[in-house]
C-alpha cells in the first residue's frame, strides 16, 4: 500500500533564521521549549529531544510542537503565502 500525507498547514521557524514566534515565546514561558547554550530543548509527544541551530520547530495541527531537520523539512512542507 501507499499513502499521501494529507495537506495540513502547520506554523514552524527555523532556530538561528528567524525570531520566535508568540507561541514559541509561550512555549518557553511554560516549559515546552528550554534553552540550554546553543541548542533548544524540546518537550514533545513523544519525549524530550534537542534542537540544533538551522533545525525547524513546528507547531503541529494540535498545537503540539516537535523539532524537523531542515532537509526533513523542505522535503515535507512548502511556504503558504496568505
Amino acid at each position: 500500500m501507499k499513502y499521501r500525507k494529507k495537506p495540513v498547514i502547520v506554523e514552524a521557524f527555523r532556530l538561528g533564521y528567524e525570531g520566535f514566534p508568540k507561541w514559541a515565546e509561550e512555549a518557553l514561558f511554560d516549559g515546552t521549549l528550554r534553552i540550554e547554550n546553543d541548542h533548544v530543548i524540546v518537550r514533545t509527544l513523544e519525549g524530550v529531544m534537542t534542537a540544533n541551530m538551522g533545525t525547524f520547530i513546528v507547531k503541529g495541527v494540535d498545537d503540539e510542537l516537535y523539532p524537523c531537520q531542515a532537509d526533513i523539512f523542505f522535503q515535507t512542507y512548502e511556504r503558504v503565502h496568505k
